[in-house]
């Protein structure tokens, strides 16, 4: 089977080579699927979704096994730039009594597809809005890992895409769909612990050094160019895949939009706001002697126009956290407080007396299946791409602080940085010619 597959990509990659994915070829894509988009496939509540998963090296391939764990879905394809990724995530599903799926190298394999209703984005970040637009071209309806969007401008056309092409999009921010924390944002909102003013929101880790990347020759077992796809083209290193790209700026976006996207989330579901009128950031990369670019110590401050503060603590060489915890998201009331940690919440007076407490799931579970209920239903998503975009674009904003060591004023109407060039020059990118995303 693996000569098979090596003649696949071979021949996929000279396939994906030889068009460029030209301007012509992408906008072309666009045009094909958006015309179909709205004749796509309707499927009925009793329907089993057919999945084709894109990125299978680590989210990917627990993504392809809850959805077919899930008995409401059918994994039908396995895309992935690494052979050894997609051969390894089939043989699990094989294993675990699941049908075998498609091994791909390219993604267009999946999007010609008609009889596939969902595109399952799990690669790396440059790749998560571009991979959405084209599947809502393509009429899937798209699960988005987070971050949804590499840049604020790909967020906004990742929800120009989804409200074109009228499909569900939903990004893998599964503590939405967590009963524990469902039931804390309640209590939140219906006034529990007071006027809820401030959220804090904190992740610990002790990350190695990454090294310094030597220039090497692309292993077999790779297709580079696609991986890269939308970004402009640069050399292959040994550090880069699959991981330490978060922590380069052409691909990533660091701790913050790695793991803070999860906590911001929460923390703005629970105030209710959508965009900040200022955000502020500090910090830098400070324990290690590597090529890393995002900082291991930040602290960002978001603050919004109905008079209430969001706040991130990023430490990705330390691990002990508030409240005992790695990770977690406090609100903080005129008559209380309520902690978040893992898949519960404990609520306090305002005498610090845990008063109540609760739990529920955690896991891909629920989101997957509120995902596919979305679909089936035609109604929004628990994480859908609007909500999406609004969380994610925090991370974006402070990012562009840091990165401009400035303090930026946004329009709370839409996000957008307000007199400041050099800020608003990080709000889209560059990207290889004719790779631009096409909504």
């Amino acid at each position: 089977m693996h000569s098979d597959i090596q003649r696949n990509r071979v021949r996929d990659r000279r396939l994906f080579l030889k068009a460029g994915l030209s301007a012509a070829a992408v906008s072309g894509l666009g045009r094909h699927a958006s015309s179909t988009a709205a004749d796509s496939q309707k499927t009925s509540p009793s329907d089993s979704i057919t999945v084709g998963v894109m990125g299978v090296n680590g989210r990917g391939r627990a993504l392809a096994k809850g959805f077919a764990a899930s008995g409401a879905a059918k994994v039908a394809y396995l895309c992935d730039v690494d052979s050894r990724a997609t051969e390894r995530a089939g043989a699990e599903l094989v294993k675990a009594g699941h049908s075998q799926p498609k091994l791909v190298g390219d993604v267009r394999r999946v999007l010609d597809d008609k009889s596939v209703d969902a595109l399952v984005v799990a690669t790396p970040n440059h790749w998560h809005a571009p991979a959405t637009i084209l599947g809502c071209a393509a009429g899937k309806h798209v699960y988005v890992e987070k971050p949804c969007s590499h840049t604020a401008q790909e967020g906004e056309w990742a929800v120009a895409a989804a409200e074109k092409n009228k499909r569900v999009v939903q990004m893998g921010s599964q503590r939405r769909s967590w009963p524990g924390l469902q039931e804390a944002i309640e209590k939140v909102h219906a006034g529990e612990i007071g006027k809820v003013l401030y959220s804090r929101t904190w992740y610990n880790n002790r990350r190695g050094s990454i090294g310094f990347g030597k220039p090497t020759d692309v292993p077999s077992w790779l297709d580079w160019a696609s991986w890269q796809g939308p970004a402009p083209r640069r050399d292959y290193k040994d550090n880069l895949v699959h991981y330490n790209w978060h922590w380069h700026w052409h691909w990533g976006n660091g701790e913050l939009g790695n793991n803070g996207i999860h906590g911001l989330d929460v923390a703005r579901w629970g105030l209710d706001v959508t965009f900040p009128n200022r955000v502020t950031a500090g910090g830098g990369m400070y324990r290690h002697e590597h090529d890393q670019e995002t900082p291991d110590t930040m602290m960002a401050t978001f603050d919004f126009p109905e008079g209430k503060t969001i706040t991130w603590e990023g430490l990705s060489w330390s691990t002990l956290g508030p409240h005992e915890s790695r990770f977690g998201i406090s609100f903080h009331g005129t008559e209380g407080s309520i902690v978040i940690r893992g898949a519960g919440y404990t609520q306090y007076d305002q005498q610090e007396k845990a008063v109540a407490e609760g739990s529920g799931a955690g896991g891909d579970s629920d989101h997957l299946a509120d995902f596919m209920d979305a679909i089936r239903t035609n109604r929004l998503s628990n994480a859908n791409i609007v909500e999406a975009h609004r969380s994610t674009l925090l991370c974006h904003l402070g990012n562009i602080a840091y990165r401009t060591d400035s303090t930026l004023k946004t329009d709370p109407v839409n996000g957008h940085i307000l007199n400041n060039e050099a800020a608003a020059k990080l709000w889209t990118r560059e990207y290889e010619p004719g790779w631009e995303p096409k909504v």
